[in-house]
């Protein structure tokens, strides 16, 4: 089970950290990753590492503004989120279970319960 949180209401330009706390089996050899989705909208890919924590790979419109994160001994990843636009704003989901670089959400076979994040300008 996957247990995201850390979402809230933050103004443009300002930071959140969420972050998604494995319990009931480790993900210590899974990549894991971030999602986003708007209501009406298909689930975005944001983020994603591997299970070492070596390697990572970020969506265009996130890059260099989120870090994804984890610390294998919490069994938790992370996503800091800087410099937050309103177009941010979405729940935001963690995944677990693909390959490494997978960025379709289908390729994931654990999710969280989703956390919301609000931009206002």
């Amino acid at each position: 089970q996957l247990q995201a949180s850390g979402g809230g209401l933050v103004q443009a330009g300002g930071s959140l950290r969420l972050s998604c706390a494995a319990s009931g089996r480790t993900f210590n050899r899974d990549s894991m990753g971030w999602f986003r989705q708007l209501p009406g909208k298909e689930r975005e890919f944001v983020a994603t590492i591997s299970w070492s924590g070596g390697s990572t790979y970020y969506a265009d419109s996130v890059k260099g503004r989120f870090t994804i994160s984890r610390d294998n001994a919490k069994n938790t990843v992370y996503l800091q989120m800087n410099s937050l636009k309103p177009e941010d704003t979405a729940v935001y989901y963690c995944a677990a279970g693909a390959r490494f670089g997978v960025i379709y959400s289908s390729g994931y076979n654990y999710w969280g319960q989703g956390t919301l994040v609000t931009v206002s300008s």
